[in-house]
């Protein structure tokens, strides 16, 4: 079996650094820019170009710099693979054959399933495999969507782990967007198809992902959306994260063998 599996983002030369900020109330916003307002003392805070949030400098607690993907942002990949699924349509069919439908889920749509932060890295793995999707990717994925809530629902209607929303969980042969399961191999499958789509280009993919593949298309690239260009910085970020800590991880573990 042939697994993408994608490194840690390396820039392009037009990213740009972006701050996470953090305000004193607990609320959070990532800032592409900021500069001092006309009254002493505050600073305006911009979510995009155009768009901004003016505090007074002491409200902000804490502000975390990261590098904002710009629409060429490029993905290394360490092993090759070539694709005769590349289709929607099936990889959506490969993820129903992996996926038995569950009747007791089927019978309660809303049923919660819980799952401990073991199990749901089990699911993820699995589900990573077969649609050769870094499993760290889609943990990060999974975090941004739904915080790993299986039984969350967006206000515009998506739903689960991966808020699958209810036409796409149908091409994708979802019958029940709120067990687990179902969900990510459902999520996984047309993460898969976007990351074949836009040839392995993480930001494209995921920008799709949150606004639609017609938007990235219009745009040529990721579109000028404050929330998905959020998104995309905000899941990319968390996959680096993961990635750097699990390189830490091996380091401390080798140091510890020697």
């Amino acid at each position: 079996m042939f697994v993408r599996v994608l490194s840690l983002c390396l820039l392009s030369a037009t990213a740009f650094a972006a701050e996470h900020i953090t305000l004193r109330t607990g609320f959070t916003l990532d800032c592409v820019r900021r500069e001092a307002a006309a009254e002493p003392g505050r600073v305006r805070l911009y979510t995009s170009e155009q768009s901004y949030l003016e505090v007074p400098q002491e409200a902000i607690a804490q502000a975390e710099f990261f590098e904002l993907p710009s629409p060429s942002i490029r993905t290394e990949l360490k092993e090759t693979v070539t694709k005769d699924e590349t289709s929607l349509e099936r990889a959506a069919a490969f993820s129903l054959r992996k996926t038995p439908i569950d009747a007791e889920a089927l019978h309660d749509t809303r049923r919660e399933n819980a799952l401990t932060a073991s199990e749901l890295h089990q699911l993820l793995a699995s589900a990573g495999a077969a649609h050769r999707v870094d499993a760290d990717l889609l943990a990060a994925v999974v975090r941004a969507e739904s915080n790993n809530q299986p039984a969350a629902v967006s206000r515009a209607g998506a739903q689960g782990l991966m808020q699958l929303m209810p036409g796409t969980a149908r091409e994708l042969g979802v019958h029940n967007s709120f067990h687990p399961g179902e969900n990510v191999n459902g999520g996984s499958a047309y993460l898969d198809a976007l990351l074949t789509r836009y040839h392995d280009n993480m930001a494209m993919a995921l920008a799709a992902y949150n606004a639609g593949p017609g938007a990235v298309d219009r745009y040529h690239g990721i579109p000028p959306y404050r929330e998905t260009r959020a998104y995309v910085a905000r899941v990319i970020r968390e996959f680096n994260r993961r990635k750097l800590e699990a390189e830490t991880r091996n380091a401390t573990a080798q140091a510890q063998a020697q």
